[in-house]
């Protein structure tokens, strides 16, 4: 490997226009690590976060964004049994995508799955891992039952979309114009709800009620998902597009028996992301190799265009995922 590689870096907190081409030291393996040859990175809205100033990397992380990646592993540390030197991999970061080489733990690399490009692959870390963990595993979301996702059109709201449809639960989803509303209903999704126009409280009422929402908006959608809520229904939080902080009734969640609960993924422990790893595995990884369930891509950009490929995320028009190209 080289001594140096390619880099984006964070100049200071702002808007995208703060992401700066630089060059950076090839990073090390550790005990338990891989160095993966990023071919594609992914972009994600916690990408952005930190870029403002309001994400800040775990203690040991780089401070370089990118949260997940695909590519080939150049380099093993010890105790590593897989992945080995020259498999392709795609793998969730603890940092670190947006550059030629990255480091993370070996236990949070997935293969790619058969039949897929690189490019494709580098997006199912972040929004898989996401989504299994917080709709299947805190969610418990179950066969018939009713689900609503917010932002549909997303890197989240697609993967969630089709995973809970084949998993057999009746899917609805918010997004903000006809053509989003579209792409939710021909990914599996019974129901799609144009925000702009409707009211989705009236909508999951009028169907019984939500068993599970899974929201990434907050502010003033808290209380309203309260409201959409079947009784016994689950709210699983998981960003604040809105903002985190809200007046709500809690009068409600007691006589209706709720349960609002909510996880970021990044802080969570290397033992807790690996064991999503295998539940993906063994769950997840057999539908995108049979093509039943699949990323939906948007937009691709040249590594040195992250700020363009920021602005795009940012500015709401996309559906589906956006990725750097890097050595893809």
């Amino acid at each position: 490997m080289p001594q140096t590689m390619r880099a984006v870096e964070i100049s200071e907190p702002g808007g995208p226009e703060v992401l700066r081409p630089t060059e950076r030291p090839v990073p090390e393996p550790g005990h338990g690590q891989v160095v993966i040859r990023v071919a594609w990175a992914g972009v994600n809205r916690p990408d952005a976060l930190q870029r403002a100033g309001n994400y800040a990397p775990p203690p040991g992380a780089s401070d370089l964004p990118g949260l997940e990646a695909s590519g080939e592993v150049a380099a093993v540390g010890p105790g590593v049994d897989w992945p080995r030197v020259g498999d392709n991999v795609c793998a969730l970061l603890p940092g670190g995508g947006y550059a030629d080489y990255v480091a993370t733990p070996a236990a949070h690399c997935l293969p790619v799955p058969q039949g897929m490009g690189l490019r494709e692959a580098a997006c199912l870390p972040e929004t898989f891992f996401t989504v299994w963990s917080n709709v299947f595993m805190r969610g418990g979301l179950e066969a018939g039952e009713r689900f609503l996702v917010h932002g549909g059109s997303s890197g989240i709201g697609t993967t969630a979309i089709q995973l809970a449809h084949h998993f057999g639960a009746r899917v609805f989803a918010t997004a903000g114009s006809a053509e989003k509303c579209a792409a939710c209903t021909r990914l599996g999704a019974e129901r799609a709800i144009n925000y702009r126009d409707e009211d989705f409280v009236e909508v999951l009422r009028d169907e019984g009620g939500a068993n599970l929402i899974l929201d990434m908006v907050g502010g003033d959608y808290i209380p309203r998902n309260v409201k959409a809520l079947a009784d016994e229904g689950r709210l699983v939080q998981i960003a604040f597009l809105q903002g985190p902080k809200v007046s709500l009734n809690f009068a409600q969640v007691m006589v209706r028996r709720l349960t609002i609960t909510g996880a970021t993924l990044r802080p969570q422990s290397d033992l807790a992301k690996a064991r999503i790893a295998e539940a993906l595995l063994a769950r997840v990884w057999p539908l995108l190799e049979s093509g039943q369930v699949a990323p939906v891509m948007d937009s691709d950009f040249p590594l040195e265009q992250a700020s363009e490929a920021h602005a795009r995320m940012e500015g709401s028009t996309h559906v589906g995922k956006i990725v750097l190209r890097v050595g893809g």
